[in-house]
C-alpha cells in the first residue's frame, strides 16, 4: 500500500499533510500523531469516514487517499484515574513488582527488532549531563523538524522524559518514527515486512552525530574557549598523530590534530586486555602516495591522546566483512575489560603533565587511608560521614576549569556496556547493561530488567555465544572531598587537665 500525506483534524486544530504509511503498524502513525498533540495512542481514536483505525492492521480502512480528513479523538491533558490496588509489602510481592516498586529505570518496548535502538538508549541515559542538556534544549516536533538533529533530540528528551515519570515499559515509537525518517538505512525490512536487525554502535555513532549538531557547548568561566558542541565537550578526545614515511627520511614527518568519539579496541590473536588493544590503535601502518618518492609508500601513524573527556566510549573491533558470505561476522574471542579504567599511558607527555595535580587527589584519599588502617585512629571522611548520615556526598570537580566536559585526573569508572549475542552485527541479540548503585547493575533486556553484580558484568568479555561487550562507557570516576572528623579529633586529642582534690591542693 503507497504512502498518503492526509489531514487530521483534532478539535479546533488541523494538521495536514501528516506522512501515513500504510505499510507500517498503524500505531507507527499514531505515535507521529502523539508528538504533534501529546495524546498518547492509549488515549487516542482516529476516525476515517466513520471507521475507527486500531494499532495492528489497516484492515477495514478503505478509500485512503491523499488529502483526506482524519477525524482524531483523545485530550492530551486527562488524568490518570487514582490507583486502585492496595498497599502490598515487598515480600508478597512478585520480581515484576518489586522492580516497579524500586528506583529502577523503565525498559523499553521492542517494536521488531529494536533492541539495537533501545541498548543504546538505555547506555546514554546513564549521563547525568547529557539528560539535562537535552531538558534544557528547545527542539520541538514540527512536520518539518522531525527529520534530522532537532527531531533526533526532541525524541530523546520526550522518550527520556516519559521514562522518569514511570516505572512500566515505554513504547519508543515517537523515537523509533523520528530515527527512521533521518536514516531510512534503520527502516529497511526483510522478509515478512519485518524491520531489519541494525548495527547498535552505528546507531549510537549516529545519535551522537545528531546531538552534537544540535546541542551546543557550554563554558564555565569567562576565560574558557567554549567547544563547538556539547558531545564534543563531554565524549569527544583527541589525539596528536605524527605521520613519518618509512622507507625515505628524505621526507619530514608531520604532525596534526585529530577528534574522536569513541576510542577502538583493536583485536587479534596477542590481545587478551582492553588496554593492549587500545595501545595497539595508536600505532598502524598505512600506505600512501609520498610527494617525495612519487608513489605509493607506507607510512607509520603515531598517535597519543592530548585530551580525554569526562565519559570515555571504547568500542570493541568485533565485526569484519566475509565476503564470501556477505555479512559482518563476530570475533568471539575474550577481551578482559576492567571496572576502573586508567587511561594514563595512552596520552601526550604534555598531558600526563597536566593531569597529575587531579592524580594526586586520589593518591591523598589513599594515603589517608593506609594512615587510618595503621593507626587505628577512626579518621572519616565526607563521603564516609555523608553514607552515615545519608548526606550528599561531595566531591572534587572531575575537569579543568578551562575546559568543561574534560578530564583532569584520567581515572574511569564503567557505568554501562552495550552487548551483542549472535554471530552476525545484522542478526542477534542486543542487550544494555547499566551500574545503578555500587555494585548493582540492571540488565536492561528490552521491556525485561533484572538485577545483576559486578561478576555478572565482567563476565561479558566474550569467548562463547553469550553476551559479548561491543560498546563500553566509561565515566568519570569522583574523588570525594575529604575532611577528618573534627569532633573525634577533638575528643582524641584534647587532654583535660586532671583534677586535684582540695586537700592536696591545701598540702
Amino acid at each position: 500500500m503507497p504512502v498518503y500525506k492526509v489531514n487530521v483534524k483534532w478539535g479546533k486544530e488541523k494538521f495536514n499533510e501528516v506522512e501515513c504509511n500504510t505499510d507500517e503498524a498503524p500505531l507507527i502513525f499514531k505515535s507521529a500523531l502523539y508528538s504533534l498533540t501529546g495524546v498518547v495512542p492509549e488515549r487516542m481514536k482516529v476516525m476515517v469516514k466513520g471507521k475507527a483505525i486500531g494499532d495492528d492492521s489497516w484492515t477495514g480502512i478503505k478509500n485512503l487517499k491523499n488529502n483526506i480528513t482524519m477525524m482524531m479523538m483523545g485530550s492530551a491533558s486527562e488524568l490518570p484515574p487514582e490507583p486502585a490496588e492496595k498497599t502490598q509489602f515487598i515480600e508478597d510481592m512478585s520480581e515484576s513488582q518489586v522492580n516497579q516498586a524500586s528506583d529502577y529505570p523503565p525498559g523499553l518496548h521492542n517494536l521488531g527488532n529494536t533492541c539495537y535502538m533501545a541498548a543504546t538508549l538505555q547506555c546514554l541515559k546513564t549521563v547525568p549531563e547529557l539528560k539535562e542538556k537535552l531538558e534544557q534544549s528547545s527542539g520541538q516536533f514540527t512536520r518539518q523538524s522531525m527529520v534530522g538533529s532537532e527531531g533526533i533530540c526532541a525524541a530523546m528528551k520526550q522518550l527520556y522524559k516519559e521514562m522518569d515519570t514511570t516505572s512500566e515499559p515505554v513504547t519508543p515509537l515517537v523515537m523509533l518514527k523520528v530515527l527512521h525518517m533521518t536514516f531510512p538505512r534503520f527502516a529497511e525490512r526483510g522478509e515478512g515486512g519485518v524491520f531489519q536487525q541494525q548495527d547498535a554502535n552505528e546507531c549510537w555513532t549516529e545519535l551522537m552525530r545528531m546531538m552534537s549538531e544540535y546541542l551546543p557547548g557550554q563554558g564555565s568561566t569567562s576565560t574558557e574557549t567554549v567547544r563547538k558542541s556539547f558531545i564534543e565537550q563531554y565524549f569527544g578526545g583527541e589525539n596528536i598523530t605524527t605521520m613519518k614515511c618509512s622507507e625515505t627520511d628524505a621526507e619530514p614527518e608531520t604532525k596534526a590534530v585529530e577528534k574522536w568519539t569513541q576510542l577502538r579496541c583493536h583485536i587479534n590473536t596477542d590481545v587478551r586486555y582492553m588496554q593492549l588493544g587500545l595501545t595497539m590503535g595508536l600505532k598502524e601502518n598505512i600506505e600512501k602516495t609520498s610527494s617525495t618518492l612519487g608513489r605509493n609508500a607506507v607510512y607509520v601513524k603515531t598517535s597519543n591522546v592530548n585530551r580525554l573527556p569526562s565519559y570515555l566510549t571504547i568500542n570493541f573491533i568485533r565485526f569484519f566483512y566475509k565476503e564470501k558470505e556477505n555479512i559482518n561476522a563476530k570475533v568471539l574471542k575474550d577481551i578482559k575489560f576492567p571496572m576502573e579504567y586508567d587511561a594514563f599511558e595512552l596520552c601526550t607527555p604534555e598531558l600526563k603533565e597536566k593531569l597529575a595535580p587531579g592524580r594526586d587527589q586520589f593518591e591523598a584519599i589513599r594515603q589517608k587511608k593506609i594512615e587510618k588502617e595503621l593507626s587505628g585512629k577512626d579518621i572519616k571522611n565526607k563521603h564516609d560521614l555523608a553514607k552515615e548520615d545519608n548526606k550528599e556526598v561531595r566531591y572534587e570537580p572531575h575537569s579543568f576549569p578551562d575546559d568543561t566536559g574534560s578530564s583532569n585526573s584520567g581515572y574511569y569508572e564503567l557505568q554501562a556496556v552495550l552487548t551483542h549475542q549472535g554471530r552476525s552485527s545484522s542478526s542477534g541479540h542486543y542487550v544494555a547493561w547499566v551500574r545503578h548503585k555500587e555494585d548493582n547493575w540492571i540488565k536492561c533486556d528490552d521491556e525485561k530488567l533484572s538485577i545483576v553484580k559486578d561478576e555478572d558484568v565482567l563476565k561479558l568479555s566474550g569467548g562463547g555465544d553469550w553476551h559479548v561487550a561491543y560498546t563500553l562507557l566509561y565515566g568519570p570516576k569522583r574523588c570525594p572531598i575529604w575532611e577528618e572528623d573534627s569532633k573525634e579529633d577533638t575528643k582524641e586529642d584534647k587532654k583535660e587537665e586532671p583534677v586535684v582534690p582540695e586537700m592536696e591542693k591545701m598540702e
